[in-house]
């Protein structure tokens, strides 16, 4: 596989500010060491993609970010994560007011077996919204953001399920946007949809990093070229910890790497 070079388009400029980083970071499972010393910033109001061979910690490293490894048992972190500064891993923080202020969209899409309406109002309820009127304009206002309300305002009580493929991950966004987050985590979130729903997303992604922060895994070097702004490149040392081969701009990245591990993964030489 090669990219070609004009597929890497010139994004806006990026701006000065980090919303999200990772000092010395090191997660262990039991006695597993699954990543090794990683440090990365993530800019706001950009798209970061993290890119790299299976097994070399992408997903666990993005799950970092809102804390979702803590439900896997055994789990131990090293090092710092913070989000405007702060260390996540704190004693003092409010996880679950964590995970509104970074929500997560996942590989597969995940409604909820209730009605479109339902899905999306499902988090503001959660955090304390009952009033119908305010529910219906976040619904509506969520659906819009995520380019799918057109197409299913006049199906909001029927069950979500009955939706395509493309619309369930886009109203599984419009689910997360409802609670207002700042920053959106993406697990390889087109690997289920087809083409035409996949340039959907992409481009839903471009719109939504006008006003949030996006980390997306990705396994597709096209679509990493195509959507993000900035790429980070993980692989594997010979105990199977993933590591930080290389970061910077998208375009840099993949026309002109400054590590050889980068050029052979991007051209397809390896993984």
């Amino acid at each position: 596989m090669s990219i070609n070079i004009e597929m890497v388009d010139k994004k806006a400029p990026i701006s000065g500010e980090i919303r999200m980083s990772t000092r010395d970071l090191s997660l262990f499972y039991g006695n597993f060491q699954a990543l090794r010393k990683i440090t990365l910033d993530i800019p706001e109001n950009a798209i970061t993609a993290v890119i790299g061979p299976s097994g070399c910690g992408k997903s666990t490293f993005l799950r970092l970010f809102n804390r979702m490894n803590d439900l896997i048992t055994g789990v131990r972190v090293e090092g710092r994560v913070e989000l405007d500064g702060v260390d996540i891993y704190g004693k003092d923080i409010d996880v679950v007011e964590l995970r509104k202020r970074v929500g997560m969209v996942f590989q597969k899409p995940n409604p909820f077996p209730m009605s479109v309406f339902e899905n999306v109002a499902f988090g503001p309820k959660r955090h304390g919204k009952k009033n119908r009127l305010e529910l219906e304009d976040i619904v509506e206002k969520s659906l819009k953001q995520a380019a799918l309300w057109d197409e299913v305002k006049d199906k909001l009580n029927q069950s979500a399920l009955a939706l395509s493929g493309g619309q369930q991950q886009r109203l599984c966004i419009a689910r997360v946007l409802a609670v207002e987050p700042e920053v959106i985590l993406m697990d390889e979130p087109c690997s289920a949809l087809d083409p035409q729903a996949t340039l959907r997303i992409e481009d839903l992604m471009r719109s939504l990093a006008e006003n949030y922060t996006i980390v997306i895994v990705t396994h597709n070097m096209q679509q990493a070229a195509r959507a993000s702004d900035m790429s980070a490149f993980f692989m594997m040392e010979e105990d199977r910890a993933g590591i930080l081969v290389e970061r910077g701009p998208t375009a840099e990245i993949f026309t002109n790497p400054k590590d050889k591990r980068t050029e052979d993964y991007i051209t397809g030489r390896f993984g």
